[in-house]
């Protein structure tokens, strides 16, 4: 029997993708890190979409824990922001933390869109 107040356990849909939430928030920050270090407007024109996706990321987890009756079009927007980060890492294929960011938003875009 479940206590007034308590919350169901997370499906194991929802937990894989706030994984993949928190992972992808991880790569964009660390993705971030490495354009500034590196320079040049090429890394700065990617900033944004980084920006977007690592605090889209985190706050779709954060909602998907908490159960939030928001969390659905929290994932769809997510997913919309993983989209346009991974694009902008996709510019850049040379480099290999780019390349694994947009693998990382990719996934996380794809999960968000079956949670949304």
């Amino acid at each position: 029997m479940t206590q007034p107040g308590t919350m169901t356990a997370m499906s194991k849909a929802m937990q894989d993708c706030v994984e993949a939430c928190m992972s992808c928030h991880t790569v964009c920050e660390e993705t971030m890190s490495s354009c500034l270090q590196r320079g040049g407007q090429a890394q700065m024109q990617i900033m944004r979409a980084l920006m977007d996706c690592s605090e889209m990321t985190r706050m779709c987890a954060d909602m998907m824990m908490r159960r939030s009756p928001m969390a659905a079009e929290m994932c769809a927007m997510c997913a919309k922001a993983c989209d346009m980060c991974a694009e902008a890492c996709a510019a850049m294929p040379d480099d290999p933390q780019t390349a694994r960011c947009a693998e990382s938003c990719r996934r996380c875009a794809e999960m968000c869109r079956a949670m949304a």
